[in-house]
Order: C-alpha cells, then sequence, then structure tokens
C-alpha cells in the first residue's frame, strides 16, 4: 500500500521494517522468499525501487541486519549494517563494506541507523561517489532532535541529499514508542519534507540534478 501511495522511484523503509525490531526473534529473510512476491509486484506495478529493512544472511555464519533492493528486476540485498549497537551485536555480524545503489544514474549511498551517527560511514560511502545518503532507522522519541542533528551533518559536510526513514509507532526489544519524523534533506542541510511520529506517514519530494551526472 505504502509503495503504491508514494508514487517516487525509490521508497526507503526504516530498520528491520519487513519483521520489526525483534533483535533475537525476527526471522532471516531470504531474496528469494515467497512471501516478498506481493512487495515485488508493487514495486514493479509502480515502477519503483524499495528499500526494506530484514535480517539477512551475513558474510559468516551469523546474520547481518540488511537492506533489501526490492524492484520489478528482483529482490537481492544490497546492503549489510556495518556499525552494530551492543544488543545487535549478540546476534548479528556486521556488513564488511559500504554500498551504492545506482538508480538512474544517482548514486544512493546506504546506511542503517547507527551507521548515520558514524562519521566513518558516512566519510567511507561518500568516498564511492554518492549523491544521495538513505537510511533506514529505529530511534526513541527523545532522538528525533538527534536525527534531524545526523542528517543535516552528512547532507552539509559531505554535499549530499539525506533521505532517512525512521519507524513510527511501537516495535520490538523496548521500543514502546519510537520517534517517527521521517525526512529528507538538501545539500545544504534544509528539509526539503518531513512528517510527524504518526505511523504510516509518507515524507516524499522530488530531487533536482544541479551538476551534471546528477
Amino acid at each position: 500500500m505504502l509503495v503504491r501511495a508514494a508514487q517516487t522511484r525509490v521508497v526507503v523503509f526504516p530498520e528491520l521494517s519487513l519483521t520489526g525490531y525483534e533483535l533475537a526473534d525476527a526471522p532471516v529473510v531470504d531474496p528469494g522468499d515467497e512471501d516478498l512476491a506481493p512487495l515485488q509486484r508493487a514495486c514493479a506495478e509502480a515502477g519503483c525501487v524499495a528499500l526494506a529493512g530484514a535480517p539477512v544472511a551475513g558474510p559468516a555464519a551469523r546474520p547481518s541486519i540488511g537492506v533489501l533492493a526490492i524492484s520489478a528486476a528482483g529482490v537481492r540485498v544490497a546492503y549489510r549494517k556495518l556499525w552494530l549497537g551492543a544488543e545487535e551485536s549478540d546476534r548479528f555480524d556486521p556488513g564488511t563494506e559500504p554500498q551504492v545503489l545506482q538508480v538512474d544514474g544517482w548514486r544512493l549511498g546506504l546506511g542503517v541507523c547507527k551507521d548515520t551517527g558514524t562519521r566513518r560511514h558516512a566519510l567511507d560511502t561518500a568516498g564511492l561517489g554518492m549523491h544521495v545518503y538513505v537510511a533506514g532507522l529505529v530511534m526513541l522519541p527523545a532522538e528525533r532532535e538527534e536525527q534531524r542533528r545526523r542528517a543535516r551533518s552528512i547532507a552539509t559536510e559531505f554535499g549530499v541529499f539525506v533521505a532517512f526513514a525512521s519507524f513510527a509507532g511501537p516495535t520490538g526489544s523496548g521500543y514502546e514508542q519510537t520517534a517517527g519524523c521521517s525526512g529528507i534533506w538538501d545539500r545544504g542541510g534544509a528539509t526539503l519534507a518531513d512528517v510527524g511520529a504518526e505511523v504510516d506517514q509518507l515524507a516524499r519530494a522530488e530531487l533536482r540534478a544541479t551538476m551534471p551526472g546528477q
């Protein structure tokens, strides 16, 4: 429903959006899982790429917190979270490298929650030539201003657009309430679109190229 309502080329969802932030119990999602077929059909009909969060197979024995890229072309693991919280490390392994996803010539740098507060992550991802930094997050209501600060900091330091999809409403692992307030920022850190803390809201903006190839 959200993919169809968004009417955009790229739709970004929060961290572990397909399972909820259940660190101990969330199942590992295989890109070939038939349960993803309705989402893939919606992406095909809308002509969009959805970036959805889920536990995925990791680089070693344990799973990772991943980002699935879902489109008419299929489903694949596009990124594995590099910087894990302490409780996340009890079950998950970090990914091995930063990633960018190319969509229509735009290079999307991918992040997940704690990545956004780690300058090294944005620096290494920027080194891959990103135009937009996109991330899914799960944060507390008290961290809303920190969430906005991170977005503005990344935008202004690296000269990129930023899109944060932040979980709204209750989820697992002690998050009875979450920050919500997803948003999109321009290269100067100005807000292009934002929403409140209620569930099922969409922050939507059209990003316009200002440089050759962007």
